[in-house]
């Protein structure tokens, strides 16, 4: 069976490079901030990690789609990404847990994408000239030409100074059940959360609810959590002054506390340290971070664009206390964990509920509970 010949379309990034390729996923015009992401597996939780709101994303991996999209693996409601880059998508879907197609999903749920370009050469130029703001056109959109398409690029929103928070958490709180017998009571501030980590505090007797970002003090303390948890989220973290007032509120009250990606960007900015936007990025399921407490290197899943500013070397004064830098990425020495020596709450910049990725930093889960227990042992001391 001979397949239809997709429409042609175009990608323009801002700084006016030009790439033609064929149209996948729905037809129409895409604006975000482009980003490439290393992974060779789990597109669908990249796709469906609210991180990655108003984000273009381009696959390093040149097939993609082989394994199809299925009802089980999705981290959120839906797709997030603003739009989606591959240089040869699968022609069929070869999973046996498969219920449909990767291109089917794009079309419906609205998402451009672009395939058929030199995504390699792409992410070459993103490396070299830094993550910017890019478009993709197809059907009668690409028709315009170079000029106005870019015009309309270098009008579009900046990932610097975007709130996302607020497009991405949940409207409603909602209760993730302790699986087996219940040990703690955690309150998840969402966000931007992924399905997977309340269930991986969950698998540790942890009955989680997700709350929405806006949540106050009181309102989480009302439900009389032995732990509060702030989760991975889209945008820039200088715009989360809600969640860094929160933060401090609850690490001036001695409430265990642990935030992964942007959380542990609020947890930093909680304690008085600046953060800063990445050249590039760090964003796949294949990133090494050395713990430097112990030495031991973790391949771990990434996806954040901006950075803690915070001191390599030692303990270093807080508001609230002492801290020290307790995790780095080996490719570029990138802070990637906090944890306070005073009160108890730590951090990680990277993702440890291995959905997609490794399994190298499921332990902090457990070490989590281990700080709620040791709170709790010592309101009872």
């Amino acid at each position: 069976m001979t397949r239809p010949t997709p429409p042609p379309a175009v990608l323009v990034l801002e700084d006016g490079r030009t790439m033609r390729g064929d149209a996948y996923g729905a037809i129409g015009t895409a604006f975000g901030e482009a980003v490439f992401s290393t992974g060779m597996s789990g597109y669908q939780e990249t796709l469906t990690d609210p991180s990655y709101r108003g984000q273009v994303v381009v696959m390093t991996a040149p097939h993609i789609g082989n394994t199809g999209m299925n009802d089980e693996d999705s981290e959120s409601r839906h797709i997030w990404v603003a739009g989606y880059v591959v240089r040869d998508p699968s022609r069929i879907t070869s999973n046996w847990r498969a219920t449909r197609s990767l291109a089917d999903d794009l079309v419906d749920q609205s998402v451009v994408g672009i395939s058929g370009i030199d995504t390699r050469a792409l992410t070459r130029h993103l490396r070299e000239r830094g993550a910017m703001r890019v478009g993709i056109f197809s059907g009668p959109a690409a028709d315009r030409t170079p000029e106005e398409l870019l015009a309309q690029v270098q009008a579009s929103p900046h990932m610097a100074g975007a709130d996302l928070t607020g497009e991405v958490t949940t409207s409603q709180p909602y209760v993730v059940a302790a699986v087996g017998e219940k040990r703690f009571t955690v309150v998840a501030v969402d966000l931007g959360i992924k399905a997977m980590t309340p269930h991986q505090m969950a698998l540790r007797g942890m009955e989680v609810h997700v709350v929405p970002a806006g949540w106050n003090v009181e309102q989480i303390l009302a439900l009389q959590p032995d732990g509060v948890f702030f989760s991975n989220g889209p945008g820039d973290p200088s715009t989360a002054d809600h969640a860094v007032a929160v933060m401090g509120d609850l690490l001036s009250r001695r409430v265990p506390v642990f935030g992964i990606c942007f959380g542990n960007q609020v947890l930093g900015r909680a304690l008085g340290l600046g953060t800063y936007k990445l050249r590039y990025g760090h964003r796949g399921i294949n990133q090494p971070v050395m713990d430097l407490a112990t030495g031991r290197v973790e391949v771990t899943a990434h996806n954040h664009g901006f950075a803690v500013d915070a001191p390599r070397d030692g303990e270093f004064d807080t508001p609230h206390g002492r801290a020290i830098v307790s995790h780095v990425c080996l490719n570029d020495d990138v802070v990637e964990g906090l944890r306070c020596r005073d009160v108890p709450a730590f951090s990680v910049q990277y993702h440890p509920e291995a959905a997609a990725g490794p399994h190298d930093a499921d332990y902090l889960f457990d070490e989590f509970a281990q700080l709620m227990a040791g709170a709790r042992e010592g309101r009872s001391a």
